[in-house]
């Protein structure tokens, strides 16, 4: 009776009495089966207090987490120093599109399941499949960078399928849009710049990146570093109808973007898709020159799947011929 009531002074501000206690130490003994067995009591405390230590870690590495949206901003700070800028500000829209799907800032990320994630991205951009693959992988990533902080165990967005893109046909610059092109840029500060896209391929982004010492005029090449580069690996291009460009027009203007988009509309463009230039010199060149080993080492490509499948339309020899004419190639 005294023990009893000892027990009950020790409990004292716990929901558990005695038994309930008595209970739970019988039912670790049971779990532990033969290890509690045949032990003194001595023996049998340390057991059970390594069985308790291990259930709190057990239980406290569970129960660590953050929301989606600290685990989300953070993943965000993580990148942001090896990111350029226009690709951070591109990923914090895509955050802030998943966050605004109603309730989801406060979903705890170890708690997650593939149908929350799949609600998320649904929400976010319903009826834009590129929208939904870009969310996806950026989700993706939010709850990697979860698992190395131990705020989730794994990852529910590998288990959301990927909706397959068919991607649009863009169809290669006639010889009379790339005439207009070229006369409204001639003698203005984009002349070169319209140059490397559509004789040199190089992506517009890449040539509002380049530096004034990335292109040999002696050398006649062009030096896109990965720093420069799109996809992250450098290259160089041979630089093709930049030599009859005057001196003072040999650069790339600020504000570029601004300037590729007001040359496009005075050129009377007043629709674009974006990559055109890039799509129509791959085409021109595979037909002119009939050499695409050397056509993927200018654009960049691992091999020639994404030039065959994406870059390359058919064009005749004689439009090729004209196009190159223009750059005595």
């Amino acid at each position: 009776m005294e023990k009893h009531t000892l027990a009950d002074e020790l409990l004292q501000g716990c929901a558990l009495n005695a038994v309930d206690a008595a209970r739970l130490v019988l039912e670790m003994q049971d779990a532990l089966g033969r290890r509690a067995k045949r032990r003194g009591k001595a023996s049998l405390m340390q057991l059970l207090r390594r069985v308790i230590r291990a259930g709190v870690d057990t239980v406290n590495q569970q129960e660590h987490t953050v929301t989606l949206a600290k685990a989300a901003w953070a993943s965000v700070e993580a990148r942001a120093g090896s990111l350029r800028p226009v690709t951070l500000r591109d990923l914090r829209y895509y955050v802030r599109r998943l966050l605004r799907v109603d309730g989801a800032e406060h979903l705890l990320l170890r708690a997650m399941r593939a149908e929350d994630c799949r609600r998320i991205l649904l929400g976010a951009f319903p009826g834009n499949k590129c929208g939904y693959v870009k969310a996806r992988s950026i989700l993706h990533s939010i709850f990697a960078y979860g698992i190395r902080r131990e705020w989730c165990d794994s990852n529910p967005v590998s288990r959301i399928e990927v909706p397959r893109i068919r991607e649009a046909t863009i169809e290669p610059l006639t010889l009379e849009e790339v005439s207009r092109l070229r006369a409204a840029a001639r003698n203005t500060d984009m002349e070169l710049s319209l140059n490397l896209m559509l004789y040199c391929g190089i992506r517009p982004a890449e040539v509002a990146r380049l530096r004034v010492d990335d292109i040999c005029w002696h050398e006649k090449q062009v030096i896109i570093r990965p720093t420069t580069s799109k996809t992250g690996g450098g290259r160089v291009v041979p630089l093709r109808g930049c030599t009859r460009i005057h001196y003072r027009h040999r650069i790339i203007p600020d504000n570029w973007h601004r300037r590729w988009k007001a040359l496009r509309l005075q050129a009377g463009f007043s629709r674009w898709v974006p990559d055109t230039c890039r799509h129509t010199f791959a085409t021109y060149h595979a037909a002119h020159f009939r050499n695409l080993p050397a056509l993927q080492l200018e654009m960049g490509h691992h091999d020639l799947t994404l030039l065959r499948s994406r870059y390359m339309r058919p064009a005749s020899a004689e439009t090729a011929r004209q196009f190159w004419a223009a750059v005595k190639e």
